[in-house]
């Protein structure tokens, strides 16, 4: 058996303990059905990361979170692994010079979509955001979010992209949840009755983040093709950030996915490691273990340390005090023939589980189709600035 049950709680891998006591408080909504953490768990901001939440009749946008729809797109293209492993470095340095990294940035092209003109940007909370999104549309952001080259098992070339809704997902998320009667250090759920005029707001408001993000990660990934000069010949989308209306145990319910990914039979993903671990995509199967799980899986490898611990604190405009050096994550990433473009030192992989290992954990759920091997990383500069 690859989990164990917590006071009803199903955990896959090794449990954390703050993580499951978040998980308790999450159980004990009159609304909560049932609950499930990920092997990739970890402590969350109300619920945790990697976990698995069903309410009835009603949702919650303190458990979807800041990064409303969040999630990843990987592509497949018709240009050779050779040329692209010849040419990486210039590669990296094209892809960091035509798109936006970092906290804030806006897009260096004008984008225009249908997107932004449909009807519920006149909603009240919505109202003064739609520019904010057109200029933050196709951007990467920043901490874990990526645009990564890979090459698969077969020799083919992936590009690999991870982020959300941006700075307009984060704005609707802090109006409702402040809404919902939540506050920043909340120890419990902010939940919204869908019936309600604030429930309905929240899930027009999150379906619209969740087109948004997808419009996003659809445009970043045709840019890199284009800058390669290539096709798309398959492509894989999913959120990991998200409330879907499911039917589980034979009821209709709410399922609110922090860090966990859709994995019902046949639904194919694409779940991303560190930044010189594989990454893979896989589809779900059908299980006792699938349905325990409301037919979700790990969005990634999972956080073994914080943020803080691996860069230290900010003091007087520097990181001081952090276990992991430049040096040795950079160790690890020549080590692993990776080219890098920016990241911080809290993105090291020493600061992640070994996807493999968290995968183990579930291969009563999923099936691996493909496994990509990292060869270009880029994520936002630790300093704020362009990456070229």
């Amino acid at each position: 058996m690859t989990y164990v049950v917590i006071d009803g709680i199903p955990v896959w891998g090794e449990p954390v303990s703050n993580a499951v006591e978040q998980m308790k408080n999450c159980m004990q909504h009159e609304r909560t059905t049932m609950a499930a953490l990920m092997a990739d768990h970890h402590l969350g901001y109300t619920q945790p990361i990697g976990g698995v939440v069903a309410y009835r009749d009603a949702v919650s946008p303190s458990g979807v979170g800041y990064d409303i729809a969040c999630g990843n797109k990987a592509v497949r293209l018709d240009t050779p692994a050779h040329e692209i492993r010849a040419n990486i470095a210039s590669i990296m340095s094209d892809i960091c010079r035509t798109l936006a990294f970092g906290v804030g940035r806006a897009n260096k092209e004008h984008v225009d979509h249908d997107i932004f003109y449909m009807d519920d940007w006149e909603m009240k909370p919505l109202r003064d955001l739609r520019q904010l999104a057109r200029s933050q549309i196709g951007t990467i952001g920043s901490g874990n979010h990526y645009v990564d080259l890979f090459v698969d098992d077969s020799d083919h070339v992936w590009v690999g992209v991870h982020f959300g809704s941006r700075g307009f997902g984060h704005k609707v998320a802090s109006y409702f949840i402040k809404a919902g009667g939540g506050t920043p250090n909340d120890i419990y759920p902010a939940v919204l009755d869908v019936n309600s005029n604030i429930g309905q707001d929240y899930l027009r408001a999150m379906t619209l983040a969740g087109q948004y993000a997808y419009v996003g990660r659809d445009w970043v990934s045709n840019k890199v093709a284009g800058l390669l000069q290539a096709r798309i010949l398959e492509e894989v989308h999913n959120h990991h950030n998200f409330a879907w209306q499911e039917y589980h145990h034979g009821e209709e319910v709410w399922v609110v996915r922090k860090g966990s990914t859709p994995a019902y039979p046949g639904q194919r993903s694409f779940i991303g490691g560190s930044m010189t671990d594989f990454s893979v995509i896989v589809e779900g199967v059908d299980s006792d273990e699938s349905q325990l799980s409301m037919y979700s899986t790990v969005h990634g490898a999972g956080r073994v340390m914080s943020r803080t611990k691996a860069a230290g604190r900010r003091r007087k405009g520097k990181r001081r005090g952090g276990m992991i050096s430049r040096q040795m994550m950079m160790e690890l990433v020549i080590e692993h023939g990776v080219e890098l473009r920016g990241a911080g030192t809290d993105e090291s992989p020493q600061c992640y589980r070994r996807l493999p290992e968290v995968l183990q954990h579930h291969e009563g759920t999923i099936r691996i189709l493909r496994t990509l091997q990292p060869i270009g990383v880029a994520m936002a500069s630790p300093h704020g600035a362009d990456l070229i």
